[in-house]
């Protein structure tokens, strides 16, 4: 999958899904983390990786595209939404979209981008998957791009999972192949859950990484 791009610091633009999509952001991830201090960190870290559109999201939105008739209409949800990208595509699909993120000023940029490309406004939420703050078991489809890049993120997500998900609903995860998936696929066996790959697909990044 290559995508054509053009990156700026302050947006992106780029076609995927038979459309253009434009990506507002207050500025690329190397220079935010330039001037990031040891103050801005916490125990959460709280590092801006949500700047930067990552290539499992560009593989999820065309996936989801390709099951736009069984999201429509249906409740789902964005777990960690980031700039808004795969939230945005869900809801341009028909889906009725909650998209949260750990970061306020995700969400921030992500209702300035739902704008931006003249799209219903998903439900844009800012929560901690530690804390659930949806119905339990009100999700059809739950989907994540590029959210396992730390073990100690399993846990945590598998109990919002077994929280938010309906009976009978379906989880959708975009994954780069780290080692921290692989310790994500054995929990999925451990607590009964029931899993299969169901594409691959090799994505060009849009910017410059060490893992690709």
């Amino acid at each position: 999958l290559i995508v054509n791009a053009t990156m700026e610091s302050g947006c992106i633009r780029l076609s995927l899904c038979d459309r253009v999509w434009t990506l507002l952001r207050p500025s690329d991830l190397e220079s935010l983390w330039d001037a990031m201090a040891d103050d801005d960190l916490d125990a959460d870290e709280r590092l801006p990786y949500w700047v930067e559109l990552w290539p499992a999201s560009l593989a999820l939105g065309v996936w989801l595209q390709s099951n736009r008739d069984r999201i429509a209409g249906r409740k789902c949800l964005d777990l960690g939404c980031g700039l808004g990208f795969t939230a945005m595509i869900g809801s341009w699909l028909g889906a009725k979209v909650l998209a949260m993120d750990y970061e306020a000023d995700a969400l921030s940029f992500a209702r300035k981008n739902a704008d931006a490309n003249n799209l219903p406004q998903p439900l844009w939420v800012l929560m901690d998957w530690r804390r659930p703050a949806v119905a339990p078991k009100s999700c059809d489809f739950i989907w994540g791009g590029d959210v396992m890049y730390e073990n100690r993120f399993v846990e945590p997500v598998f109990t919002f999972l077994e929280h938010a998900l309906a009976d009978n609903g379906c989880v959708w995860i975009a994954e780069p192949g780290r080692s921290t998936y692989e310790h994500f696929k054995r929990a999925l066996l451990t607590r009964g859950w029931r899993s299969r790959c169901v594409v691959r697909e090799r994505v060009e990044p849009l910017h410059t990484q060490d893992i690709p």
